[in-house]
């Protein structure tokens, strides 16, 4: 079990340059299951795992399994039976970490409570029920600092009341008036342009599906909302 372990951290270690320094091995596969996976299937790297000999596809942005020749897929999960850890998950979190400090934030609203020494960033609609409910739990913490991506993804609607929002004297204000009251924003005037595309074009490129998706100071992120506990949790988790 240790060496399966050790192994599988090396293997974290070198995901990201295994696109660039392929063995002979691991290209072979690649080579086998492109063109078995369909056109629209992008491979962005074949990496030998340390388990039964399987290899690990990264497919888009989900990762699958095949045997030496590619002759057979495996999708679902590598779970250790021992210790229950998630082996698939993990890389698939260390694939999706983005680079806090490149986010684009003065596309953002920013709200600072108390010292603001904890940072997130946050994709959510305004349409968006499970984002309202966050917006709730959000309620709950303090010392935070919280910078709102506003990812218009679920109507045409959404476009227009986040316009109004990030036009309005105070955006924070006009945002929580509406996520947690149901309060309308007013009308914002032809010549105030939002971030919209600019928002889009981020969400898309940083694969984000769903609203809402956290995104946290060490660059991982957690799809859909959270409680207070859980989110204090991986707040403190994360210093």
């Amino acid at each position: 079990m240790k060496m399966i372990k050790t192994a599988f951290a090396v293997l974290l270690g070198l995901t990201f340059a295994s696109a660039f320094a392929e063995t002979a091995q691991e290209a072979a596969v690649r080579k086998a299951i492109e063109p078995r996976l369909g056109d629209e299937a992008k491979v962005m790297s074949v990496t030998k795992t340390p388990y039964s000999g399987l290899f690990e596809v990264q497919v888009n942005d989900d990762i699958i399994y095949t045997d030496a020749k590619a002759q057979y897929l495996f999708v679902g999960r590598v779970v250790d039976t021992k210790t229950y850890q998630d082996y698939t998950k993990a890389r698939l979190d260390a694939i999706n970490k983005v680079a806090f400090s490149d986010l684009p934030l003065e596309a953002a609203m920013k709200q600072v409570k108390g010292n603001g020494k904890r940072v997130i960033a946050v994709f959510e609609d305004p349409n968006c029920g499970y984002c309202k409910q966050f917006r709730k739990t959000l309620e709950e913490i303090n010392d935070i600092t919280v910078y709102t991506f506003m990812y218009n993804i679920l109507s045409p609607d959404s476009i227009t009341r986040s316009r109004n929002i990030w036009c309005s004297a105070n955006r924070n204000k006009a945002w929580d008036e509406w996520m947690l009251n149901g309060k309308n924003p007013a009308i914002a005037s032809d010549n105030c342009v939002a971030p919209h595309e600019k928002v889009l074009a981020l969400g898309r490129s940083m694969r984000v599906t769903g609203t809402p998706t956290i995104i946290f100071a060490d660059g991982s992120r957690i799809p859909g909302a959270i409680d207070a506990k859980a989110l204090e949790a991986k707040l403190s988790s994360t210093r």
